[in-house]
């Protein structure tokens, strides 16, 4: 209750620039969603935004401009789309029905990918497409050649919480030893 009594104290002025620490810490989704609303409701009429957050979702969707930190150094800056673009574009993901057809899924899929060899964790097969156009079809028909069952298969744009794990080698989760590390948005 006193988070969200600073936040509506620090609103309620409608000032023309707003510095915002964590605001959605400790908030349940449904207000850390109505807080997000009302802060881009105020981006909307003008306000300009400083936010500092560990929450890469709340950076993906409130800011137009990122920096990610990593030990009290920018590593990238950008905009979303823009980070996003530096880990890559499409992934292909598919969930077998059973692991051991894990190898030959991905010896099929190989050819839609961009050169690399597929990852294999257990029975999830994942990959970078070449083209986003048609990829489902592709994989779905060169599954079913080979006979392989699958219990689920997505195309998914990278995170920003890949995009950080990419830059910093590990999750944006993880506790920090010894500084401290955000995005900040």
């Amino acid at each position: 209750m006193r988070r969200r009594l600073d936040l509506a104290a620090a609103l309620v002025a409608r000032p023309p620039v707003l510095f915002l620490d964590e605001p959605t810490t400790g908030l349940d989704p449904r207000s850390r969603r109505a807080l997000w609303d009302t802060i881009e409701d105020r981006v909307a009429r003008g306000a300009t935004v400083l936010l500092t957050t560990q929450y890469l979702e709340e950076a993906d969707r409130l800011a137009d401009r990122i920096a990610v930190l990593d030990h009290g150094r920018v590593i990238a800056e950008g905009t979303s789309d823009e980070l996003k673009d530096r880990v890559g574009g499409e992934r292909l993901e598919v969930t077998l029905e059973n692991e051991a057809d894990a190898e030959r899924a991905a010896d099929a899929l190989a050819p839609l990918g961009d050169g690399d060899r597929p990852d294999i964790d257990g029975a999830h097969v994942t990959l970078a497409v070449a083209r986003r156009a048609g990829a489902i079809a592709a994989a779905v028909r060169s599954l079913d050649a080979t006979g392989i069952d699958v219990e689920d298969l997505a195309l998914r744009r990278p995170t920003l919480d890949d995009v950080f794990l990419a830059l910093t080698g590990k999750h944006a989760e993880e506790e920090p030893v010894g500084d401290e590390e955000e995005a900040v948005a």
